[in-house]
């Protein structure tokens, strides 16, 4: 049996803040293969998910607040805000799901931050038709800061 606890919670997280990247997973998916792809995500206040969607193929995703917060930010196709959702078990908002065609991030806001992702397999990396291109590059560092900045007006 794969149990998920604080303990794993507590190395994922630890891995997640010694990452660049400022997150780090923990696949329950024995490979990258399987049908359904299950994990939980460790993220840090910092990291950024370029705005994406997951079409051709296909793939609905469900992001399940573990620990911590983070905003779902959804946009259209102009890269516009549409909706934002802070999930946060203490209020009462635990998860979300997203389809497909939409363009979305997470904002994280609490270190120590970990939810639990569900979408159907096999892991297919983004294709460049499903990476957003209003949204600034990772390697832009001063473009990624100004356009997380704006993001956060949008949490209330």
């Amino acid at each position: 049996m794969k149990i998920i606890d604080k303990k794993l919670f507590d190395e994922t997280t630890a891995k997640a803040k010694e990452s660049p990247r400022l997150r780090m997973n923990h696949n329950f998916h024995e490979t990258l293969d399987d049908p359904v792809n299950r994990l939980i995500n460790a993220i840090e206040p910092g990291t950024y998910l370029r705005p994406h969607r997951h079409t051709n193929p296909d793939k609905t995703e469900f992001f399940l607040m573990l620990r911590g917060r983070a905003a779902i930010i959804l946009f259209d196709d102009a890269g516009k805000v549409t909706e934002c959702v802070v999930l946060d078990p203490k209020s009462g908002v635990y998860g979300g799901e997203i389809k497909p065609e939409n363009w979305h991030t997470l904002l994280v806001l609490d270190s120590g931050s970990v939810i639990f992702e569900v979408k159907q397999g096999p892991y297919v990396p983004l294709q460049p038709e499903n990476i957003a291109p209003w949204s600034p590059d990772p390697s832009d560092t001063e473009g990624v800061q100004k356009f997380m900045s704006e993001l956060k007006t949008y949490i209330k």
